[in-house]
């Protein structure tokens, strides 16, 4: 079911499916940039047959409206949309899961909302940049995105982001799905994709490397096999908290959740339902 709920900063577009047991905590996910909460289709229809699964239009994409006010698209202030999301839903505690983007958001969410979070799924995810001048090369290539995006406009920039060598392996992917990824990426607002980069890129939030053992609850990392960047970083988030485990999915790149959704599926409800034995181990 769709639902549009009114926040503070204004706006949010979200989808509220599945019939949890009674007393179960919801599972919320977090798309990637140029996504929606219809980058999760594909695994919404496996989870939201065991759980109360939420999924969220971030601000600058999909149906979420926050307005023009570039504070408003900051983790920072993303995440505190969120939670008040989730608290005019009343929902006080529940499992998070976010890709890429929507990784370092609830990464970052689980560090200052620590008591709402049963559970953590960072797929793709990273904690920022540690180092200050990467960090502002980082800053000058998402700025000079934005301004692209603001004189090619949105069809240009798709074929443009289509072509970046992270989502190679996203070539392998049916046509239909292939077209359902490209409709979502055109259906973006130029100007919210502009704000999510200025304010919500890697460069621009802080570093949560140092605070890795600040989190308390289960936490799966998952990667794709054929994505070494990431498989990279998912060993230093997995040797950073304390009770995680990291999976490699075999055959997928960046994204897993879309290029293997059953097998996904399939990892995330084995976590869900046997949290309490994780300990730091990989697959």
């Amino acid at each position: 079911m769709s639902r549009r709920v009114r926040v503070s900063a204004g706006v949010v577009n979200l989808a509220d499916e599945g019939r949890p047991a009674p007393g179960d905590s919801p599972l919320v996910l977090l798309h990637g940039f140029t996504g929606s909460m219809n980058s999760w289709l594909g695994v919404r229809e496996h989870l939201s047959l065991r759980y109360r699964v939420l999924s969220l239009d971030l601000p600058g994409h999909g149906g979420t409206d926050i307005g023009s006010d570039l504070s408003g698209y900051s983790i920072e202030s993303t995440a505190r949309t969120l939670i008040e999301t989730l608290d005019t839903l009343d929902i006080r505690r529940f499992s998070l899961a976010g890709y890429s983007m929507g990784g370092r958001l609830a990464l970052f969410v689980a560090l200052q909302y620590g008591a709402r979070v049963e559970r953590l799924i960072l797929e793709s995810a990273s904690a920022g940049i540690a180092e200050s001048k990467q960090r502002l090369r980082r800053r000058a290539a998402d700025a000079e995105l934005a301004a692209f995006i603001d004189a090619a406009g949105i069809e240009s920039f798709v074929d443009r982001w289509e072509r970046l060598p992270l989502f190679k392996s996203q070539r392998a992917l049916s046509a239909h799905v292939r077209e359902r990824l490209r409709q979502e990426r055109r259906s973006c607002k130029p100007g919210g994709l502009r704000s999510s980069l200025l304010a919500m890129g890697a460069g621009s939030q802080p570093w949560l490397g140092a605070r890795l053992e600040e989190i308390k609850v289960p936490t799966l990392i998952v990667v794709g096999a054929l994505d070494d960047k990431f498989i990279g970083i998912g060993r230093e988030l997995a040797a950073g908290i304390n009770r995680s485990r990291l999976v490699i999915v075999a055959g997928c790149g960046h994204a897993p959740h879309l290029e293997r959704p059953a097998e996904y599926s399939r990892i995330v409800i084995e976590f869900m339902d046997t949290t309490s034995c994780i300990t730091n181990r990989e697959n």
